[in-house]
């Protein structure tokens, strides 16, 4: 096996015995952005000369004995949590050269790990999207088919890890943004509970919804990677103070006696492609044969997800973008002459058509005479589709769906049809309402070829049954172990 095609824990065995450095490991994935980042369009930034400098301090460390899980393990960031000192975009024109002067709390914990950031991530422009098409630089391309989408927002996380550009990265979920990149590129992607992880340095898109999440090669990154990121911070006030399990210490239980909910209503769902559901049929067989015990549930609220997530969604991110003027960072038109007009100039040529078309969303629902029409029910239908998870937690431990109705789309296919873009997301958008956690695992494949991920849903703070069962299901297949032959053209032949 090639240096840059390790896990997590394969790379750090391999450290911790000195049979390989940090430095060789972090060249070895330098080595491999250089040759397929052309094709792949992952990153917006390569922090290689910091990367090998961190790689040198971790060398030392190994060398006296000090070693955590992630020491001198290269790591990939989602381009909208804070570095200092690298780089931080979130994918926009208007933070084209913002550099942070501080590091995001996840940030600072993978460095005091030992960790290397390698590099920051493509994503759709302030995470808003579901293609990665969206990015104020450039699309990426999925890994198994230059042709398709990696999903979105983070879709340069999901395709670095597919294609071995990073052991391991951080990506962010809103409304699937995690999960569904990670369906898309055959890779785990988990969305923790609201309040588990610390928002602490996350660019906000909608505050009440974000949260940061791993994507990795197997569960068992998965687990190791929200054990360093997971925990109270009193620098987030959404972040909650309750106790870290070892996640790891799930990945050697059983789940004889466990019982897997089937919602009904998402077996109902218009547009499901006969792939994804042969695929997702197969995903609870397997299950059902290490043991589990399925039985129908319902969330008979689901028909209004999508329409109360995009009003909640685009009403926060108007809010939250207001501070992007062009006065205090980021891009400034300094070409007009008076205030008003460098606002208007500086926000249009700043952001993309995607972001302004949420802002201005989410500002019609917010302003006066709308508000309770728009936000106030969609805030109380939030509330009926948590209960209903309440109601479907009482009959089950975790709820099983899939993560996206369809394969990966084609490049262009849903560009001028953003309606579309927003029903895909039909799947994923309920966890981030009712703040649940969820995770993505490889599952099939389409008849193209294509990876089709299998979504496994939790009570809050129930992180740790999520591992149990998919790491259970991974151990009985082996979708997780496939690799994207990368043979792409160029991107200006596509």
């Amino acid at each position: 096996m090639k240096l840059h095609e390790l896990t997590i824990q394969q790379a750090h065995q391999l450290l911790k015995q000195k049979k390989i450095s940090s430095l060789e490991l972090t060249q070895a994935v330098l080595d491999r952005i250089g040759a397929v980042e052309d094709n792949v369009a992952a990153y917006i930034t390569v922090a290689q000369e910091t990367a090998l400098f961190q790689a040198g301090i971790a060398d030392q460390d190994i060398s006296q004995g000090n070693i955590s899980q992630l020491t001198g393990i290269p790591l990939g960031i989602k381009d909208l949590i804070c570095t200092k000192g690298l780089r931080t975009t979130c994918g926009s024109k208007i933070l084209d050269n913002f550099i942070p002067p501080y590091d995001a709390t996840v940030i600072k914990k993978l460095k005091k790990m030992g960790a290397i950031i390698i590099g920051k991530l493509n994503m759709d422009e302030f995470a808003m999207g579901s293609t990665t098409e969206n990015s104020g630089f450039k699309p990426t391309r999925n890994p198994w088919d230059s042709t398709r989408i990696p999903g979105g927002s983070s879709g340069g996380a999901a395709a670095a890890i597919a294609a071995d550009m990073c052991i391991g990265s951080l990506g962010s979920d809103t409304g699937g943004s995690i999960r569904q990149p990670a369906s898309h590129c055959g890779v785990v992607g988990m969305k923790p509970t609201y309040g588990r992880v610390s928002r602490f340095g996350l660019v906000a898109y909608a505050s009440s919804l974000d949260q940061i999440g791993p994507l990795t090669k197997d569960v068992t990154d998965c687990a190791l990677l929200m054990n360093a990121i997971a925990g109270y911070d009193t620098g987030d006030s959404t972040s909650v103070p309750k106790d870290v399990p070892d996640y790891t210490s799930f990945l050697n239980d059983k789940l004889k006696g466990l019982t897997v909910g089937i919602p009904k209503e998402y077996r109902l769902a218009k547009g499901l492609d006969p792939d994804v559901s042969d695929a997702i049929h197969s995903g609870i067989e397997t299950l059902e044969e290490l043991g589990a015990n399925c039985v129908e549930v319902s969330l008979p609220n689901t028909e209004y997800v999508v329409a109360a997530y995009y009003v909640i969604a685009t009403s926060e991110a108007s809010s939250n973008l207001a501070r992007y003027d062009g006065v205090k960072y980021g891009f400034r038109d300094t070409a007009k002459q008076s205030l008003i007009e460098m606002y208007r100039s500086t926000r249009s040529k700043g952001f993309g058509p995607e972001v302004q078309r949420r802002i201005i969303l989410g500002t019609y629902s917010l302003s006066a005479g709308y508000y309770d029409a728009y936000y106030g029910k969609a805030s109380q239908i939030r509330t009926m589709i948590n209960e209903d998870f309440k109601r479907a937690f009482d009959a089950c431990d975790v709820i099983v769906s899939p993560v996206a109705p369809t394969p990966a789309l084609k490049l262009g296919e849903v560009t001028d049809d953003p309606l579309a873009m927003y029903l895909s997301d039909i799947f994923t958008l309920s966890a981030n309402l009712a703040g649940i956690p969820g995770i993505s695992i490889p599952c099939g494949f389409s008849s193209e070829n294509l990876p089709i991920g299998l979504q496994i849903m939790a009570k809050h703070f129930n992180e740790g049954v999520l591992f149990k069962v998919a790491y259970n299901f991974e151990q009985a297949t082996d979708y997780h172990k496939k690799k994207p032959k990368i043979d792409m053209p160029e991107p200006n032949k596509v």
